[in-house]
């Protein structure tokens, strides 16, 4: 019987879980070096922690590492049901508030390094949390794609962690009640921009589609629906898709280093972003801000013969 121990959580609505005990050895190196390892040799493992029978497809998984520099907090390792993720906004913030009730940080400044950079969040006295996030910009603005039976659909090339094709002008009300289309159109359009080779830098596979409209509170700027790589849609506003929308924000001159942007997710859930210029042009450092519960702290049992040990999925079929 193999034991995993984890602490689950929620940021805005999005679920986090934290694999604190039971984890495989990724050694000591470089964070993006254990994420390649643990990519390439411990996929069932990932699939046991957040596919069904023990998790779900909106399940976000942070495995806890030993961080390669010592004044780091901790390394972590996001991952979701249909792989690894470079940084995750709300789970880094969930993250956070699971080391805190852990007793292993306290309100302060901590630094996380993730397998796209190191980061640092910022535990305040009420229990909020700000992610100073990776620095984040806008690779291409206004490509347009024909989406097959949808229509022409345009938008922004953006990395804010990972790697985002950002839509305002559509045809969609973002409401909550509109997830089943929501969900839909933004699959499409990932489709479609696949299919018609629109990457990020390098080739970068653009794996998050990100929705905007007006906000149901008008003390908030926008509403957003981020449709995440496994199909699954984000019940946060999306903390590294928010990093993004800053980057485009900013590059267009409509938001201010300082300026806070309020940015509501499609459960009503608030982030709040702020920008602040990079030493590179065109690149910002964008902070989000929000707040994390914690839900429940389990161990998940892997027995021997269970033929879905290492969760459902597509290879599942017919065990």
């Amino acid at each position: 019987m193999n034991r995993i121990s984890v602490i689950d959580s929620h940021t805005g609505g999005e679920p986090t879980r934290v694999v604190v005990a039971g984890g495989p050895d990724l050694g000591t190196g470089p964070l993006a070096d254990r994420a390649r390892a643990f990519r390439e040799r411990f996929d069932s493992f990932r699939s046991c922690v957040v596919n069904e029978p023990r998790g779900s497809d909106v399940l976000v998984g942070a495995l806890l590492c030993e961080p390669h520099d010592p004044a780091s907090a901790t390394g972590v390792i996001f991952f979701n049901n249909v792989g690894t993720l470079g940084m995750c906004g709300h789970g880094t913030i969930g993250l956070v508030v699971t080391l805190a009730h852990m007793g292993r940080v306290g309100p302060g400044t901590h630094r996380i390094e993730t397998p796209v950079g190191a980061v640092t969040a910022a535990l305040h006295p009420d229990g909020r949390v700000t992610v100073r996030n990776v620095p984040s910009y806008r690779h291409r603005k206004g490509v347009t794609v024909e989406v097959p039976g949808y229509g022409p659909v345009t938008g922004d090339v953006a990395w804010g962690g990972n790697w985002f094709f950002l839509v305002s002008d559509h045809r969609e009300s973002i409401e909550f009640r509109h997830v089943d289309r929501l969900t839909d159109v933004t699959w499409r359009i990932r489709q479609a921009i696949e299919a018609n080779g629109v990457t990020g830098a390098g080739g970068g596979l653009i794996d998050h589609i990100e929705l905007f409209g007006p906000p149901a509170d008008a003390a908030n700027h926008s509403r957003n629906f981020v449709l995440c790589p496994g199909r699954a849609y984000d019940r946060s506003p999306c903390g590294t898709g928010t990093s993004a929308k800053l980057a485009c924000l900013v590059a267009d001159g409509k938001l201010q280093p300082g300026e806070v942007w309020r940015q509501e997710g499609i459960l009503g859930s608030v982030f709040e972003g702020v920008a602040e210029p990079a030493t590179e042009p065109g690149v910002i450092v964008p902070s989000i801000t929000g707040t994390a519960y914690v839900t429940a702290e389990a161990t998940l049992l892997v027995q021997p013969g269970d033929s879905f040990a290492e969760g459902i999925r597509a290879s599942s079929e017919g065990a």
